[in-house]
Parts: structure tokens; C-alpha cells; sequence
């Protein structure tokens, strides 16, 4: 039995019926690599029953404690049942993009069953008529609760179900998995109430820490080295009120080369600098065919992973964050670009500075009756249609495998992630990269962004803009600085064509360009 820590803890705590709190994933195999070039149900059952033990969080139910007093439990479930987690359906035809998003979204607005291990595994066949994906492929569709997962543990727990090669025997090792009893309510109840006591001293600790942070945070600050302005001004937008339950989900897929040649934009960037310019530029798009767009940027929150090699492999959140303005506010892609790569270097000096690390030590001395409470006041009251936004939406990079791996023998041919919302948060963004392709999926509240092919229109727009201001910019800082400089080549003519937006309460209409 293990306890939570207190991130893991508050995504229990926020957990509502129009605001669940797993992460996701949108992955596309090809069968055709698999013996007999097929893969039926059973085998992947049987994959998954083979592999588990290389995924210990899979067989892990959480237990809360009586009146919320403390943190919950995780214990193995003494009632675990792999068929009840792994499912199976078929798209029917023709099986495109559109109806994958569909299902996708209906299957990711439904709560996890938090009495069995917060996962869930969808196999949807019939996927025949997907641009860039072989006929015959099949989709896996996951949710795992983020309590017990963050983007680094959950590309773990990917390799767990996967393999380098397509015939790769199980395990050698016996799984020695044994289950445990349910603990009694009474002892947690007595346990809880005697931390309960302790916490200020672990809080007191926590703040103890943080004080060469801030006292170096503040001195850099009077330097100018640090930009609040941006944080400050973020407006509210049709993005930052209450969620519902229903949801919306659209991808697309870019190809690496070219993410990294829009790098040359501006000296030191990043493929990270690249990928949230061209979300803001999306973004722009999008409010500004609503009539929404103002003058002000609008500010992306972006997850930081602090998990050291100490705790690889270890179940829940090990994550901090930062800041990141979108420079919505711009017009040229090109000055976009350059705004948001100086505006992360600011905000990775102001996370440095105040220690990432501690920042999220601090989240896990959080007294847990209070976190139970102001997260049911947070949403019974409506604070986020009152207060200002700090960030406007989330954009989380998570690297994927720069070669092919393979479930049951299938290849897999891309992958995309979905991220949970909650009141105040109603769009968030999941970057992938898979072997030559980056991949932004996008998941939003059907409230707020209920036309996601049009959205998903605007960030293709976004990207063959930045692509298109490459034009004639020479390489001095793509890969490794080089002495000798080369000149790009010149990107394609093609342009896609916003059209005027009408709102229609619709699924997506495109298919990702893969």
C-alpha cells in the first residue's frame, strides 16, 4: 500500500462528473507486420496479460479515506479483471478520420470507474478509409486517470505495451504479482488524523526550501530578466469558463523536417518554441474568424517533467510548469515566432530561478481536507467564469520513439494524445513526435469549441505560414551550429483557405495530414 502524493491527490479531489480527470491517447497500428499479417481481440488480451508486470501502476486501485481527512491509497486490486479494462468495438463504414474523432471523444467524456484501477483500453477495428494509414488498421483508445500518470511515466508505461520489434517473446521472468487485502477504514481514518497533525511541519519544510528561489527569483526580477506583463494582461476567453461534459477532438500531423526547419526563424529555438507558435497562431485564427480576437496575447501553460532516474518507472506526477505566451496579439508569423521563443526563455529563467523542483515538492503538502473543499467550492460556485485567467490553455510536449514499435505484432503508425479539462480550462494541446512525424492533438469542451475540423483548418493554416516565412532565411542554428551556412529550401505554394466560420455543433470534418 502506498500513499499519493499531493499533485496525484488533487487530481482525485477535482474529479467531476463534467470534469474527469484522465489523460489519453489516440494510437494507430498497421496488423500487417504481425504473424499471419493479422491481429484478432484475443491476441492483444493476451499481449497485454504477457506484459503486464512491466506496468505495476495497470493492476493498482486507489482507496480514499474516510471524510477526505488525507491522502488516498494505492493497493493492488484484489478484484482485478483484465476483460473489464480492455474493450472492443468496430467504426462503421466507411471508417474515416471523422468517425475515429467521434467515438474517440464520446469514449473520453466518460468517467473512470475509480472502485477498479483508473484505466481503460478501446480497440476500435474498422478503420479503412483514414488518409496516410493502411487499410485494416486498428486504433487503441486509452484513458488512464492522471492521479496516477504524467507524460514522462505514461511514455513508460507505452513502452510496457509495446516492443521494438514485431516478434518479441514475453517476459522470461514469472510475474509474482499478489494482490492485497482492503485495508480497514478505521486504521486509515487513525493514519489520516495523525498526519493531519504533522503536516504543518512538512509544509513548514517545503516553504524552507523555497527560499533560495525566490530570493534569487526576486533579484533577477529588479535585473529585467523576468517578463510578467504577458502573464498579467492574459484575457478571458470563450476557453476559460465552465466545462461541460461532453467533449471534441481533432489532430494534426506535421511532418519533423519541416518543424525543425521553421527553427531558423529565430537563432537558438526550439521545436517546442516551434509548436506553441504555431498553436497561438491557431488560435488567433480561430477567435479572430469568431470575432473574439484582442489586443492582448494569449498565454499557454506548459507542464515542465522534474522526474529524475531515481524515480523512473514510479507511478504518479512528478511535474512542474511554465508560462508561455502565445503572441496571438501578431500578425506576422515570422515575429510570432521570434515573441514566443523570447518569451519561453524568460519563463524557463523564472522556473529555473524559483527551482522547478520545489515548486512541485510544494503541491504534495497541500492539507488534504482543504484541497477536498476548495475544489468542491471552485466548481459548485463558478469561480472560473469570475476570476481573470493566469493561462488561456495548455500545450504539453511529450517525445515519443524516434523508431517504430510494435503491440501484438502491429506496427504503430501514429500516435495522439488527449488531455482532461476543468472549469476554467476548456482546450488543452498534446504534442507527439513518432519516427519523422509531430503530431498536435487537441481536446476542448464542446461548449467552447464546438467546430473542431475548422480549428484544426486554423493550425494547418498556422503551420504553412511559418513554414512559408522560411523562405529564403538562411540555416545557422537548425540542428548543431555550422560554420557553413546553407540555404533552405523553399516550402510549397500550397495554402489552405480559411473559410468564414459558422458555428455548427459537429464533430470533425478533415482528416489530420499524416
Amino acid at each position: 500500500m502506498k500513499q499519493m502524493q499531493g499533485l496525484d491527490a488533487t487530481f482525485v479531489a477535482l474529479e467531476r462528473a463534467n470534469a474527469p480527470l484522465h489523460v489519453g491517447s489516440i494510437i494507430i497500428y498497421d496488423p500487417s507486420t504481425a504473424p499471419g499479417g493479422f491481429v484478432r481481440f484475443k491476441d492483444i488480451l493476451s499481449f497485454i496479460e504477457s506484459r503486464i508486470s512491466l506496468a505495476p501502476s495497470m493492476r493498482q486501485r486507489m482507496v480514499k479515506v474516510p471524510f477526505g481527512i488525507d491522502y488516498p491509497y494505492w493497493i493492488e486490486d484484489p478484484d482485478f479483471d483484465l476483460e473489464y479494462h480492455v474493450r472492443h468495438i468496430a467504426l462503421p463504414k466507411p471508417g474515416d478520420w471523422r468517425q475515429l474523432c467521434i467515438q474517440a471523444a464520446r469514449v473520453f467524456s466518460r468517467p473512470l470507474d475509480l472502485n477498479r484501477p483508473p484505466w481503460e483500453l478501446m480497440i476500435v477495428e474498422g478503420l479503412d478509409n483514414v488518409k496516410g494509414v493502411p487499410k485494416g488498421s486498428y486504433a487503441m483508445l486509452s484513458k488512464v486517470h492522471h492521479a496516477g500518470i504524467d507524460g514522462v511515466s505514461g511514455v513508460e508505461l507505452m513502452q510496457a505495451l509495446n516492443t521494438l520489434a514485431p516478434d518479441t517473446p514475453p517476459p522470461d521472468h514469472p510475474d509474482e504479482w499478489k494482490p492485497d487485502n482492503m485495508p480497514n477504514q478505521l486504521g486509515l481514518f487513525a493514519k489520516g488524523y495523525v498526519r493531519a497533525w504533522t503536516n504543518p511541519l512538512r509544509q513548514f519544510n517545503a516553504a524552507r526550501n523555497s527560499i533560495p528561489g525566490l530570493y534569487k527569483a526576486s533579484k533577477s526580477f529588479v535585473k529585467g530578466e523576468f517578463d510578467f506583463e504577458a502573464v498579467i494582461k492574459a484575457p478571458r476567453t470563450r476557453f476559460n469558463g465552465s466545462v461541460s461534459a461532453h467533449r471534441t477532438i481533432d489532430a494534426c500531423t506535421f511532418d519533423l523536417t519541416s518543424i525543425k526547419q521553421i527553427r531558423v526563424l529565430s537563432e537558438g529555438s526550439k521545436v517546442n518554441d516551434v509548436m506553441l507558435a504555431i498553436v497561438g497562431g491557431a488560435l488567433r485564427k480561430y477567435l479572430g474568424a469568431k470575432g473574439e480576437l484582442g489586443t492582448d496575447t494569449l498565454v499557454a501553460m506548459a507542464p515542465i517533467s522534474v522526474r529524475d532516474e531515481s524515480e523512473k518507472n514510479t507511478q504518479g506526477n512528478q511535474v512542474s510548469a511554465m508560462v508561455a505566451p502565445l503572441g496571438t496579439h501578431l500578425e506576422s508569423a515570422a515575429d510570432r515566432f521570434k515573441y514566443v521563443h523570447e518569451e519561453t526563455v524568460k519563463s524557463k529563467n523564472l522556473t529555473n530561478a524559483l527551482g522547478a523542483r520545489q515548486m512541485a515538492d510544494m503541491s504534495k503538502v497541500t492539507p488534504a481536507l482543504f484541497l477536498g473543499l476548495g475544489s468542491r467550492l471552485y466548481t459548485e460556485l463558478g469561480i472560473a467564469n469570475r476570476m481573470k485567467p493566469v493561462f488561456n490553455t495548455v500545450v504539453t510536449n511529450v517525445p515519443g520513439p524516434p523508431i517504430p514499435i510494435y503491440s501484438a505484432g502491429a506496427r504503430m503508425v501514429n500516435m495522439f494524445g488527449n488531455l482532461c479539462l476543468l472549469d476554467g480550462m476548456a482546450l488543452g494541446h498534446v504534442i507527439h513526435s513518432y519516427v519523422d512525424k509531430v503530431t498536435v492533438c487537441f481536446t476542448a469542451c464542446r461548449n467552447a469549441l464546438p467546430d473542431p475540423g475548422f480549428y484544426a483548418e486554423c493550425m494547418q493554416e498556422s503551420f504553412e505560414e511559418l513554414l512559408e516565412a522560411t523562405s529564403g532565411v538562411e540555416a545557422s542554428d537548425v540542428e548543431a551550429p555550422s560554420k557553413k551556412k546553407s540555404k533552405m529550401r523553399k516550402p510549397s505554394k500550397k495554402s489552405t483557405t480559411i473559410r468564414k466560420a459558422k458555428v455548427k455543433v459537429a464533430a470533425n470534418t478533415e482528416t489530420p495530414a499524416v
